[in-house]
């Protein structure tokens, strides 16, 4: 082939690799876009607030030494190697934005420092064996040379060279410390507000519109979206700068030979980006878990507790319909359950027939007659009724979970009507979504000391609001189940507003808010708009047995 049809080969083939550059950005940030979004909407979907619930309450139990411990956390991972985005967006979501860029800011400096002297004076041997294999590390040491800070800049602000490797790869060219210092912590900022945004947008998704209205949700997603374009803006400009310092040398291309007619094809290929197919494939599949997550978005918030449920009301009051008699009941809570809820597990033991009896005559209740107090009272009762009977079916045990999964809440064995329900099913299909009274779950009692009393009186239908107010005032004055530090602004809340908070919150608009009902300084609180942190209080599972009373 002659010098003319080789020259008129390679200009096409650069024209063809410009072109494909060109449209491999907005193919680039496009996906970017996309998976951002697509995080957001994962992150909404998972149970992300009781995640950071644990996160924020691990920082706060260390007090003034949380942020310092999440820093030095960070830091060693970014030394390690370990991507350090997770760890920025947990920032965001734990110590929120401000707070969070500060934490971050300090820790990735500091990292970044830490891996600069490891290279520059501990280990410059493995390093330079490293900077071989990274292809424009002799372009970037010459830039460097040249330009000495302003490209460090450049360089953070650009991702041509990923955090982790880069800060042991400039140990080794000839910057001097602290310029390096200084410019990796102010040109880095950018990034990490990007970051921690994206994590404080995902709590305040997560969180409950008490706490944050949907005018704020949507001024918080317009930042978001504005802080996204600000870094792709200035990281576009970071890379065009870049490119001026570092020129890459063209691979020389080899005209195709007459025996080989496919080589045009593979020039062709050669001009396309392919990072550009990788971040828009890993887009469609992040796209895909979001739509999956969102679809699916019950069943993922019910791996750390029982699925949600619309709280309605399906039952009609019928003042004149038929009752149900639980006096068997009520005498044998008066005799063996004390005014805090103990339990006498061993007296109750010699009244085992009594019990049977109240349970027998649940199997012949009249269920589908009767009116919305009446259901409700009755599915309480049997439901307590049930669990005494369980736990004298093992006595002694130490706790309701020794006892084998399969013959505990999901063993379908308890006759009510005409239906044999499991425990599980009385409180998650028959009672959470058929009246619309979170105050029950003050009212189930699993045998445990962390649930709420068990009263020592059967719940009635005429009475059976009372006693649910009753019950829910009870547990809110006991720190058991509740405590407010007005100092440290934390509310310690049971673990039962944790595992139905969405119950909860249909009632009211957050687990703060409807808790605020019963404690009138958390009330005032709330209305002063003061930050409030949420923790939960540990769950007892010991039996509430009297004789573990204390």
């Amino acid at each position: 082939m002659d010098l003319a049809n080789e020259q008129n080969l390679m200009a096409k083939a650069s024209g063809r690799t410009e072109v494909a550059h060109r449209l491999a950005t907005p193919v680039k940030w496009v996906s970017a876009a996309a998976i951002i979004a697509a995080l957001l909407v994962i992150a909404r979907a998972l149970p992300v607030d009781r995640g950071v619930a644990v996160l924020e309450g691990w920082v706060d139990d260390l007090g003034v030494w949380g942020p310092v411990a999440f820093g030095a956390v960070y830091a060693l991972g970014a030394v390690l190697f370990v991507p350090g985005s997770p760890m920025t967006i947990a920032a965001g979501a734990v110590f929120g934005l401000w707070w969070g860029v500060v934490t971050v800011s300090i820790a990735s400096t500091g990292a970044a420092a830490a891996a600069f002297l490891i290279a520059r004076y501990l280990a410059r041997g493995a390093i330079e064996a490293k900077a071989r294999q990274f292809p424009r590390f002799g372009a970037i040491d010459r830039a460097i040379g040249q330009g000495g800070a302003k490209i460090i800049a450049m360089l953070r602000l650009s991702p041509a060279v990923p955090f982790s490797i880069g800060n042991y790869l400039f140990g080794l060219t000839a910057i001097r410390f602290w310029p390096y210092v200084l410019a990796s912590w102010i040109f880095m900022l950018p990034g990490t507000f990007l970051y921690v945004y994206l994590g404080y947008a995902a709590r305040t998704g997560a969180e409950s519109s008490e706490d944050q209205g949907s005018g704020k949700k949507v001024l918080m997603v317009i930042g978001l979206l504005a802080t996204v374009a600000v870094t792709a803006y200035v990281t576009r400009l970071a890379r065009r700068a870049l490119q001026e310092y570092t020129p890459t040398e063209p691979t020389k291309l080899e005209p195709p030979s007459q025996s080989d007619p496919g080589k045009s094809t593979d020039l062709e290929a050669r001009g396309w980006p392919w990072d550009a197919t990788a971040l828009a494939g890993l887009a469609v599949v992040m796209l895909a878990a979001a739509a999956s997550a969102h679809w699916n978005r019950d069943v993922l918030q019910g791996l750390l507790g029982p699925a949600p449920v619309q709280l309605v009301e399906a039952y009609e009051k019928k003042p004149d319909g038929p009752s149900f008699d639980h006096s068997k009941l009520d005498t044998l809570l008066h005799k063996h359950v004390d005014q805090d809820g103990w339990v006498d597990y061993e007296g109750l033991q010699g009244d085992t027939a009594r019990l049977n009896e109240y349970i027998t005559s649940l199997g012949r209740a009249p269920f589908d007659r009767l009116g919305r107090d009446e259901k409700l009272a009755l599915l309480i009762n049997a439901y307590n009724a049930f669990t005494l009977r369980l736990i004298l079916d093992h006595y002694p045990v130490r706790s309701i979970k020794d006892i084998r999964a399969s013959k505990r809440w999901d063993d379908k064995r308890w006759h009510i009507g005409e239906a044999v329900f499991s425990l599980n099913q009385i409180e998650h299909e028959q009672i959470r979504p058929k009246f619309a009274e979170p105050r029950v779950h003050f009212a189930l009692v699993c045998a445990a000391i962390g649930c709420p009393k068990l009263r020592n009186e059967a719940y009635q239908a005429d009475r059976v609001e009372q006693q649910l107010e009753d019950q829910t005032r009870y547990a809110h004055s006991h720190d058991r189940w509740f405590r407010f530090d007005k100092k440290k602004g934390v509310v310690y809340l049971t673990k039962l507003y944790d595992w139905y908070q969405g119950d909860f919150e249909q009632a009211a608009d957050s687990v703060r808010e409807f808790a605020a009902r019963y404690a009138p300084a958390l009330k005032q609180a709330l209305q002063r708009g003061d930050r409030l942190r949420t923790a939960w209080l540990d769950y007892d599972w010991t039996l509430n047995d009297k004789r573990n009373a204390r």
